[in-house]
């Protein structure tokens, strides 16, 4: 029931179902809709405080109805992802929806947390279903393999999948080695075998420059 209107656009067709959404994205609507503030990302009063103790935000509302429900934000190009049973890992800033009967979570990702200065943990959907995920720009989808582990910046990081082990190293960008400054003192290293959603532009971390 998830479609892309554009590429900035996420049109969610419903018949009487629910979609979880971030507060606020809401653009327009035709039908019959309810819309009702989430705590703690969803998942009740345990994840309101799980949250408030990772550092992890996420504010969600619920929107269930007849007709279609239209969703943007800040004009962010917008990622559909299925789900088959297995979880997905998303910066809570870059969710924009799921499926009503997808389950949403937090989880321990080590230092890579640190470096952005949103906490050690991340966002996690799992269950089957639709989500989507949003971007600044075009996201590129980079395959990590057992003979290529995958190398990221944290500022371009979006969302990862599959059975995939993330570290944290230290290290500096082209961009530094070039003497233009910004690059990032802390990268991610992704092994095994699955999916990296990155952007082409950077978020501000503390990383920090080097």
């Amino acid at each position: 029931m998830f479609r892309l209107q554009s590429s900035k656009v996420l049109a969610v067709d419903m018949t009487g179902d629910a979609v979880k959404a971030k507060n606020g994205s809401m653009v327009a609507y035709d039908g019959d809709m309810a819309f009702k503030k989430l705590s703690g990302g969803g998942e009740g009063l345990r994840g309101m405080v799980t949250r408030r103790l990772t550092g992890e935000q996420m504010t969600l509302m619920e929107v269930k109805g007849h007709g279609t429900c239209f969703f943007a934000d800040r004009a962010s190009e917008i990622n559909l992802v299925s789900l088959q049973g297995d979880k997905l890992y998303v910066e809570s800033s870059n969710l924009l929806a799921t499926d009503g009967g997808l389950r949403t979570g937090t989880s321990f990702t080590g230092l890579r947390g640190a470096s952005q200065g949103n906490g050690l943990f991340t966002t996690t959907i799992e269950g089957h279903g639709q989500a989507a995920i949003m971007s600044d720009g075009p996201a590129v989808l980079l395959r990590v393999s057992p003979q290529y582990p995958l190398t990221v910046d944290p500022g371009a990081y979006v969302a990862h999948q599959g059975n995939v082990r993330q570290s944290f190293q230290s290290g500096v960008s082209f961009r530094t080695f070039m003497g233009e400054g910004g690059g990032e003192a802390f990268q991610i290293r992704f092994e095994g075998d699955g999916l990296v959603y990155v952007q082409p532009s950077e978020r501000n971390t503390v990383a920090g420059d080097v």
